[in-house]
């Protein structure tokens, strides 16, 4: 067992479900949660502050700032904490109280944005009280996770190598769309190491990445409400857009066979149970879990919360949980002479 001296020092990077044998799904679960922040976050989190000191932007009596809806926040306020730096989080309503309650634990300040930017939503709120924030006082640093390439530099590093050293016949990976850092760095190096890998993108429903119109989300995680601008679709071979009442149902459908996680996790495989369950058998297939599911223990895994979001038949489908409503999941395919078409499957 490894001896570390500061949190960020461990992360259990190669750990997979064989979902097969939970669910049915011919689908391995790389599981991203096991480290002291609790999601894949961490890695871009330690990639960027270490950044941002070579480069002399951090110095002791920096306080960083950064927009996130959680697992970001989480991971910059440990690491901050581990480092002696403030940190400050602005996030918005959708964000879980006890993520909220475990970024104070850790020291951080978080401010809650309550009413969204009419045209840009919550992100674009979040985005300008921190550039009004950092305009204002020289102290703060914003690592600016949404355009920040050493976002996607941790996973080119890190993610996409082990797997690819898991799995040498790997023939479709599976990524959840946030901010892309994740999808973008392990799209880049499979594109440039095994480019006959095939790289999906999944996204909520209501989140305008890829194109689509906004509309409301209540899970916090993937989706966005601005473009990301470190995305680059050029890199993408398909995206799946799944419904939040889909991304409810995989998660209760996984704890039914004992696998907590979070939101983030059931929204990929939902979406990646829609793909596959479109087409002929495939080869070796993985997808990323971003988190464990704890800190949803208010929201998706509570019954009230559930019934005045969704209505209280959210669960009566449970069963086909890892299959989501055909009327619902949407496709879209990039190809050459349409690169984001979209075709919607029908019963």
């Amino acid at each position: 067992m490894p001896i570390i001296s500061v949190p960020q020092e461990f992360n259990e990077n190669d750990l997979y479900v064989d979902l097969r044998t939970a669910l049915g799904l011919p689908l391995y679960l790389k599981c991203e949660g096991l480290n002291f922040a609790g999601s894949v976050k961490q890695k871009a989190a330690a990639e960027m502050i270490e950044a941002a000191e070579r480069e002399g932007r951090l110095r002791p009596g920096s306080v960083l700032v950064e927009s996130s809806s959680g697992n970001l926040g989480v991971a910059l306020s440990m690491i901050a904490a581990s480092k002696g730096y403030g940190f400050l989080c602005v996030t918005d309503s959708r964000c879980n109280l006890a993520t909220r309650r475990l970024m104070e634990t850790f020291g951080a300040r978080v401010h809650t944005i309550t009413e969204p930017d009419p045209e840009t939503g919550f992100l674009g709120a979040r985005i300008a009280y921190v550039s009004r924030l950092c305009e204002s006082d020289e102290r703060y640093v914003w690592l600016n996770q949404y355009s920040n390439p050493n976002n996607w530099r941790a996973h080119h590093r890190h993610t996409a190598p082990v797997i690819s050293r898991r799995f040498p016949d790997l023939d479709t990976l599976f990524v959840g769309a946030g901010t892309t850092g994740t999808l973008m760095g392990c799209a880049r190096w499979f594109k440039e190491h095994r480019p006959d890998v095939r790289i999906v993108a999944v996204d909520s429903v209501g989140s305008v990445t890829f194109g689509r119109p906004p509309a409301p989300r209540m899970i916090p995680g993937l989706g966005a409400g601005v473009r990301p601008p470190l995305l680059d679709e050029a890199y993408v071979d398909d995206v799946v857009l799944v419904p939040e009442r889909d991304t409810v149902r995989a998660c209760h459908r996984l704890a039914s066979r004992g696998f907590l996680f979070g939101g983030s996790t059931g929204t990929v495989v939902a979406g990646a149970a829609a793909w596959l369950a479109d087409r002929a058998p495939v080869g070796t297939a993985v997808a990323l879990s971003p988190d464990l599911g704890e800190r949803y223990l208010d929201t998706i895994y509570q019954t009230n919360w559930l019934h005045g979001v969704y209505g209280p038949d959210v669960l009566d489908a449970l069963d086909a949980a890892t299959t989501p409503d055909t009327a619902h999941a949407a496709h879209t395919a990039h190809t050459a002479d349409d690169p984001v078409s979209l075709a919607t499957a029908t019963a």
